[in-house]
């Protein structure tokens, strides 16, 4: 898949690892895996359970003796990291990278492939100098130390937000449906009915405050119909006893 970047585990050490970076992989809608000189099978019964349905990726993932093998068909590379390591590079966070990884190969058809280092050691500098660019994770300069498979989720994330519409905010409302004003103003006029005898009614003074501060209270909230009728239930049973 061509429309994607390649992501490239350089000498991952635990299979189960490599498993759980293929089901990260597959949250995010990224397939290319690729595999420079794996310690352990890819394909092993960890590897295989670790991955947790993602094993179409473990069994179309491309192995390479090299990191060099591996970025050699690529036009744009990047190295994540979350160490200095003394070498002359633009760094992006995640979020900017994604953006321009997903501008470079909607518009300019680039091949881009995104290194990733042993979970010991991370990154050696002989494979980020074959890097054009560097992705850094801002994190608690305290611990910033992730799991393999968190690198990669964190990152494919990111890539993944730009090839979705999702909504920021979303009201569910299952079987019901939002009540109306109409609805609402009913079971307000009825609920003002029903505390005709209560002090604060009966006093002039105090009665539109109320009424203004009841209003308030169920017009800010988004009641729905199923909500409105529980209420009108509620406050039948208690006028009733």
């Amino acid at each position: 898949m061509n429309n994607q970047p390649y992501i490239i585990l350089v000498q991952p050490q635990l299979a189960e690892n490599v498993g759980m970076t293929a089901r990260a992989m597959m949250n995010c809608g990224l397939y290319n895996l690729c595999l420079v000189s794996p310690r352990e099978d890819h394909l092993s019964a960890k590897a295989v359970a670790a991955a947790s349905g993602a094993e179409e990726i473990l069994q179309n993932a491309r192995l390479y003796k090299t990191t060099r093998e591996a970025v050699a068909g690529l036009q744009m590379v990047y190295a994540t990291t979350a160490r200095p390591r003394n070498q002359i590079k633009t760094v992006h966070t995640a979020e900017h990278a994604a953006a321009e990884i997903n501008r470079l190969i909607k518009t300019e058809k680039t091949n881009i492939g995104i290194l990733f280092g042993p979970e010991r050691t991370g990154l050696h500098n002989d494979d980020i100098c074959l890097a054009d660019a560097v992705i850094e994770i801002p994190l608690n300069p305290r611990h910033c130390s992730l799991n393999l498979s968190q690198a990669v989720l964190l990152v494919g994330y990111e890539w993944y937000k730009h090839q979705i519409e999702a909504q920021e905010v979303r009201f569910v409302t299952n079987t019901t449906v939002p009540a109306s004003r109409e609805m609402l103003l009913s079971f307000l006029d009825f609920l003002e009915k029903e505390l005709a005898g209560h002090p604060g009614f009966k006093d002039e003074e105090k009665r539109p405050h109320m009424q203004i501060n009841l209003r308030n209270i169920f017009t800010r909230n988004r009641l729905t119909e199923q909500e409105i009728n529980t209420l009108f239930g509620i406050v039948k049973y208690l006028s009733h006893k």
